[in-house]
């Protein structure tokens, strides 16, 4: 898959790369999504509130958790040498 072949390490810098992040953000806020929704919907009964409530979540979520990781990424505390 063209999204996840390997690169030569000698030519990128180690860490996630943006597109490794943005695929990240957006499997888990789907997964973060559908919890939300069915939180609401536990709350509420409505379905169309529960629905509305998610679909404003998922954008905003996903991208504060997209620059999340750009940010932890420039972090070097708790990671490993890559030998």
């Amino acid at each position: 898959m063209l999204l996840f072949q390997n690169k030569h390490k000698d030519n990128y810098k180690t860490g996630e790369t943006k597109r490794r992040s943005m695929v990240k953000a957006i499997t888990w806020r789907t997964l973060g999504t559908l919890d939300t929704v069915l939180i609401s919907y536990f709350l509420t009964g409505q379905i169309k509130t529960a629905v509305s409530i998610g679909g404003i979540e998922i954008f905003t979520k996903m991208i504060l958790y997209f620059f999340h990781e750009r940010i932890w990424n420039f972090v070097n505390w708790g990671k490993r040498d890559k030998n």
